[in-house]
């Protein structure tokens, strides 16, 4: 028999209904965790435990993150302050960094659609499908009403349901007849309401189809909800029409490669679903509508999945960078309203609408791409990196707060590579200096 220690069943039959002190407690003694462990994880910060087993199920406590500021953005003549909730080190310093030499030019200018949201209602069974199609296009205004009969308020608003789309679809077990709602979700995300709308007029498009419905949800692919931003970066701020020429190649070679042009989205998303999570916004549902977004219209223009950002030369040899992408976030509902510090967030950002600050998240987006480009073609992206990677080696290897940027400083001028070993042999030769402090 083995010496470990028999491992808990994670059969915890009733554990939702304990209070969150007793959920820790046995996971406590599953996982034989540190009394300091659970205090590390039982600590809520700004929220009481109540207010967070309120959010999702579960709850044991809370992860913290760092919360950084994006500064020096100017987006339509407008300074903004823009909360990055992230852990990557470099995100927050590339965006800032690329805000500042944009400001040159007048920084960002950025557009965006009406909020209009798709939800799907999923037929199966149907006989005629394409009849069908055109029956549903007949009640169309009779599907709308109904759409708009559940959510009263948000019609009051200037929102509600705008138009029914039906399409015809052949899948692995024949044809489906997929109904689109298009809602105008105004300063929501619009989840609640599409979903509460497609449940309410799947019965009359069973009666109007003939067939069964299944699906009743909202689609992420927010082709309709689109955020734009555009800048141009004077030759002389990026270093020279040489490297202007060099962030060209790398976007050059992202726009052929869908290997490339993957890790070229994800540091745009680095920027944006930090700013996402900073404002309590659903990062998941923004990341999957960009993703998705760059294989559908990827695949009506270069014929596969493709870079949300578009970046050229004009003729004075200036770079000009333009994104476009889903953007359904909002400013009521879900944790927007319910978290402090998101709460906070949103003050510190100053928007007024969802609009907006999905116009904000694009600019955002633009310019950590950029950061990440002019990395990437000119100095490598690594050396920025690891120097701020050493940061948090420095302190895994037992640096103090006041010793970390004297460790980084001497890392960096000693050449060697960053590494774990490297950095704890400069944090253990500066503590013998200071005699073992």
């Amino acid at each position: 028999m083995s010496e470990e220690k028999a491992r808990m069943s994670s059969e915890l039959k009733g554990f939702y209904k304990l209070k969150p002190k007793e959920r820790i407690a046995l996971v406590k003694q599953f996982a034989d965790l540190t009394d300091e462990e659970v205090a590390a994880i039982a600590n809520t910060g700004c929220m009481a435990i109540e207010q967070v087993d309120k959010i999702i199920e579960n709850v044991i406590g809370t992860l913290e993150m760092p919360l950084g500021i994006g500064a020096n953005f100017l987006i339509n003549g407008k300074d903004y302050l823009v909360p990055m909730a992230i852990e990557e080190p470099s995100v927050v310093a590339a965006a800032s960094n690329v805000a500042k030499l944009a400001r040159a030019s007048g920084g960002f200018t950025t557009s965006s659609t009406d909020p209009i949201m798709i939800g799907q209602v999923h037929v199966t069974g149907v006989k005629d499908p394409f009849g069908a199609k055109m029956r549903l296009l007949e009640h169309k205004k009779d599907i709308v009403d109904k759409a708009n009969a559940q959510d009263p308020m948000l019609v009051k608003f200037g929102g509600g349901c705008r138009d029914v789309e039906p399409r015809v679809l052949d899948t692995i077990r024949g044809p489906i007849v997929v109904v689109h709602l298009l809602v105008d979700c105004r300063d929501a995300m619009g989840a609640n309401a599409v979903n509460t709308m497609a449940e309410a007029v799947a019965p009359d498009i069973e009666r109007i189809t003939g067939g069964k419905v299944f699906l009743r949800i909202i689609s992420n692919l927010a082709k309709y909800r689109l955020a734009r931003a555009h800048v141009r970066i004077p030759k002389e701020e990026m270093g020279g029409e040489a490297a202007v020429d060099a962030v060209l190649e790398a976007y050059a070679f992202a726009l052929a490669d869908p290997f490339r042009a993957a890790t070229h989205n994800k540091g745009i998303m680095n920027g944006i679903s930090a700013v996402v999570i900073a404002t309590g916004n659903d990062f998941r549902a923004v990341e999957a509508g960009a993703h998705s977004y760059a294989a559908y219209h990827g695949q009506e223009t270069v014929g596969h999945y493709m870079p949300l950002t578009r970046w050229e030369k004009d003729s004075n040899g200036d770079l000009i960078g333009s994104i476009e992408l889903p953007m359904a976030v909002g400013l009521i509902g879900g944790a927007v309203k319910v978290h402090p510090v998101a709460r906070a967030n949103v003050k510190i950002l100053g928007v007024k609408s969802a609009r907006e600050l999905g116009e904000v998240m694009a600019a955002v987006g633009l310019a950590q791409n950029l950061g990440a480009l002019k990395a990437l073609a000119t100095e490598g992206i690594q050396r920025g990196h690891m120097k701020l990677h050493a940061r948090n080696m420095a302190v895994t290897a037992g640096a103090s707060e006041e010793m970390v940027d004297e460790v980084v400083d001497r890392v960096v001028k000693s050449g060697k590579k960053v590494t774990a070993d490297v950095v704890s042999e400069i944090v253990q030769q500066m503590k013998k200096e200071r005699g073992g402090k």
